[in-house]
C-alpha cells in the first residue's frame, strides 16, 4: 500500500475556494438587513419596557404573606388544581437499593442538640387544650412502615431515600373520640417552636405521610430530625418539620414557616 500523503492546499486553492463558498452563502440586502435590525430592536425594547411595568405593577400590589395578592392568587389557584388532580394519588416507590443516605439541608429548630431521652411531644385539641403527651415508644408502638420514596426539596434537588416510621393516620385515630370530626388542618412545631408548617389534613392523612424515627434503617439522628419527624413524598421538602415537638389539630389555616415568607402554602407534588 502507498503511503503517499495528499498534496497540501496551495493558498491560491484555499482562496478559491473561501471564494466560492461565499458566493454560495445567502444574502440578504443591506436595507433588508437594517430593517430586520430595527424590527428586533423594537421587538426588544417593548419587551423590556412590559416586564418593567409589571414589575412595577406587581411591586405596587398589596401584600399577602410576604408577597403581592396576584402572585399569592396563582399559589392559590396551583393548590385548587393539585387539590383536585390529586386525588387518592401516591408518589413512586422504588427498589430498597436505589436509596441512600440524604443530605442535611437546613437547620431550624435544630441549631442545638436535645436530650434524646428527655424528649416528649404535645398533642393539642383546636382550642388548645392539650389532648396527650406521648415519648417516642408510644410511636413506635403503631405498625413500623418503610418506604423508599423520591424527597424532593423546593430549591430544585432530589433524593430517592428510604423512610420508617408510623403513619400519622394510625396515630391520630387513638384521637377520633376527642376530637368527634377531624379538623381541617395539623400543625407542627419543633420544641423551640422556631420552625413550624401546617397541612391540610387530607395529606395528613394520607397512607405516606409518616411519624418518622428511621432513616436507611436506622434510628434517625439530631441533624436529620431525631427522634420524629415528619415524611411524606407528596410535598416538597419544606413541609417535612424535622424534630417534632407540637401537633395541633385546627378548623383554622395555621401559621407555615415557609407560606408566610412567600413561598406557595401547598407545596404539592
Amino acid at each position: 500500500m502507498s503511503d503517499r500523503r495528499s498534496t497540501p492546499e496551495t493558498e491560491a486553492e484555499r482562496a478559491a475556494r473561501f471564494a466560492a463558498e461565499e458566493a454560495a452563502t445567502p444574502t440578504i440586502p443591506v436595507t433588508e438587513y437594517r430593517a430586520r435590525s430595527r424590527r428586533s430592536f423594537l421587538t426588544g425594547a417593548a419587551g423590556a419596557a412590559a416586564a418593567f411595568v409589571g414589575f412595577r405593577h406587581l411591586q405596587s400590589r398589596p401584600e399577602i404573606d410576604n408577597i403581592p395578592d396576584l402572585l399569592r392568587k396563582g399559589h392559590e389557584f396551583n393548590e385548587s388544581v393539585w387539590t383536585t388532580v390529586s386525588q387518592g394519588r401516591s408518589a413512586p416507590t422504588f427498589d430498597r437499593s436505589a436509596s441512600s443516605l440524604i443530605r442535611v439541608n437546613g437547620r431550624h429548630g435544630l441549631r442545638d442538640e436535645i436530650d434524646l431521652d428527655a424528649w416528649s411531644m404535645r398533642v393539642e385539641a383546636p382550642d388548645g387544650a392539650l389532648l396527650g403527651t406521648h415519648v417516642l415508644a408510644d410511636v413506635t408502638a403503631f405498625e413500623k412502615v418503610e418506604m423508599t420514596v423520591e424527597h424532593k426539596c423546593i430549591e430544585g434537588w432530589s433524593h430517592i431515600v428510604t423512610w420508617g416510621g408510623s403513619r400519622f393516620s394510625d396515630f391520630a385515630a387513638q384521637y377520633e373520640e376527642q376530637l368527634g370530626e377531624l379538623p381541617k388542618y395539623v400543625a407542627l412545631e419543633t420544641p423551640d417552636g422556631a420552625y413550624y408548617v401546617s397541612m391540610d389534613i387530607e395529606s395528613m392523612m394520607h397512607p405516606q405521610t409518616l411519624l418518622t424515627y428511621e432513616l436507611e434503617g436506622a434510628p434517625l439522628d439530631q441533624l436529620h430530625g431525631a427522634p420524629l419527624r415528619l415524611s411524606t413524598p407528596n410535598k416538597y421538602g419544606i413541609k417535612t418539620l424535622k424534630r417534632i415537638g407540637v401537633i395541633r389539630f385546627t378548623n383554622e389555616r395555621p401559621a407555615d414557616y415557609w407560606g408566610e415568607r412567600g413561598y406557595d402554602w401547598y407545596a404539592g407534588l
